[in-house]
């Protein structure tokens, strides 16, 4: 019924969720996170200011978007100022400027939610045609591409041994995260965009070890809580993003109860009783 419904809405959703969170395994492997919040909060002052001058939004989204990532890619490990207050600069800029700008634009409330939040539910075919022609190709290639991207982020030395050019594939992997973020921010929103890309993967990466299984599991993740989340905010008229966030961090500490039960076991078990090997 939901898919008949609101195909569109459907699809777009689930090339959103499974590419975001496929790179979030990146984004959190790079000890980046707060990188979701403040590219997507640039993602959404760039539909502001498409909404305001007339331009395409996701024209705006990615302009400003792929301005912010090449200044993240910097290498801030040899500077003074860490990569993290640059980013929470960029995020307190972005979110002030989106208000200010959208409070001067004439639009009613609901008008200025939509623009910040955005909505799933209203993916249209338009939005489903860029989506599909913008994530599909950059999934593939984080599963392509995941072994050298994995050494260039946690393993210099390897890397250079191998002659992976670590520079490169960072600066390749931060426009590709920015190209995502500014066509999934359009209907996702900032919220939402950064549940896909830190709360799923964080799924995948406490059920497993081992990278491929890792993707699996953040994909599927990101994907059931998306499919749950359109279900239950159509069937009982609730805040699409919002409930799709929500199942999304259910099945987190539902994940989370795995090493959490594992723990308690080790803890409490019998005095004189051997772990199973």
């Amino acid at each position: 019924m939901l898919i008949e419904t609101f195909p569109h809405a459907v699809a777009g959703a689930a090339l959103i969720a499974v590419t975001c969170s496929l790179l979030g395994v990146f984004v959190i492997l790079k000890r980046i996170v707060f990188i979701g919040v403040a590219v997507s909060q640039v993602a959404v002052l760039g539909v502001a200011v498409a909404f305001v001058t007339g331009l395409h939004p996701y024209l705006g989204a990615g302009i400003l978007t792929f301005l912010t990532v090449v200044l993240l890619a910097y290498p801030f490990e040899s500077n003074r100022l860490p990569r993290d207050a640059v980013m929470g600069l960029v995020f307190v800029l972005a979110s002030a400027l989106s208000i200010l700008i959208v409070s001067q634009s004439g639009f009613g409330r609901h008008e200025v939610e939509g623009l910040l939040y955005g909505d799933l539910i209203f993916i249209t075919p338009l939005d489903l045609t860029v989506i599909a022609a913008v994530l599909l190709p950059l999934a593939l290639c984080v599963l392509l591409f995941r072994r050298p991207t994995v050494y260039a982020f946690m393993d210099r030395e390897m890397s250079r041994v191998l002659g992976i050019r670590a520079t490169v594939w960072e600066l390749a992997f931060f426009v590709a995260l920015g190209l995502a973020v500014a066509v999934a921010s359009r209907t996702a929103g900032s919220l939402l965009v950064f549940c896909y890309l830190v709360v799923a993967p964080s799924t995948g990466l406490l059920l497993s070890r081992r990278l491929n299984l890792v993707l699996v599991i953040s994909a599927a993740a990101a994907l059931g809580a998306t499919l749950a989340g359109l279900y239950l905010a159509v069937g009982y008229d609730l805040p699409t993003n919002h409930t799709v966030a929500a199942a999304a961090c259910l099945l987190f500490l539902l994940a989370a109860g795995v090493p959490l039960a594992r723990w308690l076991w080790r803890l409490f078990r019998p005095a004189g009783e051997e772990p199973a090997a």
